[in-house]
């Protein structure tokens, strides 16, 4: 039987399996000839003190014991062309994952996307980056794929509680991901590789008998006694199941509104919102490992902070190391940032949201959209940003420092920011709550961070889209909605998960509880 160890080890060590050969045996007291195969299990890194270290949970295979590859493999997908259809607005993961659950089940997914394929959402990345033209139904946050495809594919949770995450990551490397996320600490695809596994999970989806729709808006939902019938489309189709899997994802502002507006229960949620600081990311290697050049071995820094201030939490999000800022608005006359790295993470500079709590009582000045109010409060920042950066999707970015000390940066160093920026005082952008939380912030990380607190950081306004500003509550035991049977709201948007791996997740959990209700039928 193999044996279970636990090590900290060099980097050197950490990527050289005939190092690490060597070492496992000195550590065992045995020969190098005795072990036949180390498999890594775990991996993470400790750069607690100045010498960096890699964590190491690994199996040991002996000369006299069997080894195996093991190979990921998807389940046994059935056919599902005649089977009971279930409707799946959205192509995020909750969606996608949604509907592979319910293949598995033996039901048929009817996926409806706003957007494009992941192929066709490219050309209007560009006409957003290039061109700043935004268009509402096809851009970083709406598309196959979802807001994840093309912002950075991060697979790390900590929402252990919520299912089965290894599950999710095994199904990920079954349709194509490498099997370094199943052991890095912090699991990562990349921006670049992304879109050819969110394709191959929409082909073996068709090929299991379901069907995917895209530029498929979804404008009304059809009911009769407070339960579903089906969906309308922007094309005038009618779409009938009495089963519907609700997964927009967090932008998705005309679903909140239709659900309002169709009094159906909605609520007014917390978020947190703040800027997107760019760093050079030798910088930040040098504040994380405590040196001056990380070597081969090492790879880009992340940082993650955490602080109170003025009775806040203020912390940093979604943090991409050898990454850019990129444009995010999903409305034209708007303006959102967000970031992403390739699966190299190779750029020049480092990014990550910097956003504080908010609370429900803070979107009181717009208490007249009722549960919108929370949206409403963000739409206000985000079209603010646009007029004060000069109506396009130019940025409003000022250095680090200089926001602190309410001065304004008399030029902005060239970013990854493609669109560009405009030299803004920041404290215009946002209420002066929330810019005073990031003025102290920011200064009570420098001193966590040595050398964080600079004005080689550049600040861009705002990092707005953290989460939903809405919840669409449903039972804790049957997932639907409160108010309206057959609906099930799902994943990011309607409150429920907050990143890829969670709405996977989630969406799985939908699907499982409809087969469920359907058993009992």
């Amino acid at each position: 039987m193999p044996r279970d160890i636990q090590l900290q080890v060099t980097p050197e060590i950490a990527h050289n399996e005939t190092l690490l050969h060597l070492h496992v045996a000195k550590l065992m007291q045995v020969t190098g000839s005795d072990i036949q195969k180390i498999v890594i299990e775990k991996r993470s890194i400790d750069a607690r003190q100045k010498a960096v270290k890699f964590n190491l949970k690994a199996l040991v295979y002996f000369s006299d014991e069997v080894y195996t590859s093991q190979k990921n493999v998807l389940p046994e997908y059935p056919n599902v062309t005649h089977s009971q259809e279930v409707i799946v607005v959205g192509a995020g993961p909750a969606g996608l994952f949604a509907a592979l659950q319910l293949i598995e089940l033996g039901l048929k997914p009817i996926v409806l996307e706003r957007g494009k394929d992941v192929r066709g959402r490219r050309r209007d990345l560009k006409a957003i980056n290039v061109d700043h033209i935004v268009n509402e139904d096809s851009n970083y946050c709406f598309g196959e794929g979802g807001a994840g495809t093309y912002s950075d594919g991060k697979l790390y949770t900590r929402s252990k509680k919520r299912g089965d995450v290894d599950r999710i990551l095994r199904l990920l490397v079954g349709f194509g991901a490498s099997d370094e996320i199943l052991v890095e600490a912090h699991p990562h695809i990349g921006t670049n590789k992304l879109p050819q596994i969110i394709q191959d999970i929409r082909e073996k989806i068709i090929e299991c008998g379901g069907q995917v729709f895209f530029e498929t808006k979804v404008v009304d939902i059809l009911l009769k006694n407070n339960e579903v019938e089906g969906v309308l489309t922007q094309k005038g189709d009618k779409i009938v199941a009495n089963k519907i899997i609700l997964a927009t994802g967090h932008s998705a502002r005309d679903i909140f509104q239709l659900l309002h507006h169709k009094e159906i229960y909605i609520e007014a949620k917390p978020f947190a919102l703040g800027v997107r600081a760019e760093h050079p990311q030798s910088l930040i290697d040098s504040v994380q490992y405590s040196c001056d050049y990380r070597g081969q071995y090492l790879p880009p820094a992340p940082y993650s902070i955490v602080k109170q201030v003025n009775g806040r939490g203020m912390y940093s999000f979604c943090m991409c190391p050898g990454g850019v800022v990129a444009p995010c608005a999903t409305s034209p006359g708007e303006v959102v940032t967000n970031g992403w790295s390739p699966s190299k993470r190779d750029q020049a500079t480092a990014n990550s949201g910097i956003v504080v709590e908010l609370r429900v009582e803070d979107f009181k000045p717009f208490a007249k959209y009722g549960p919108l109010a929370g949206l409403a409060f963000q739409k206000d920042i985000e079209q603010r940003a646009w007029q004060l950066a000069g109506k396009t999707q130019r940025v409003p970015a000022q250095k680090m420092v200089d926001f602190s000390q309410k001065k304004q940066s008399t030029e902005i160093p060239k970013t990854s920011y493609v669109p560009g920026t405009t030299s803004v005082e920041l404290g215009q952008v946002f209420p002066s709550f929330l810019t005073q939380t990031l003025r102290e912030g920011f200064i009570q990380f420098g001193k966590s961070m040595r050398g964080y607190f600079t004005n080689e950081a550049i600040l861009h306004a705002p990092e707005s889209r953290t989460s939903s500003p809405v919840r669409i509550p449903r039972a804790s035991d049957t997932l639907e909605h409160v108010q309206i049977k057959g609906l099930y709201p799902c994943g990011e948007g309607a409150g429920y998960a907050g990143g890829i791996i969670s709405a996977a997740i989630d969406g799985e959990k939908c699907a499982l509880k409809i087969a469920e209700s359907l058993k009992k039928m």
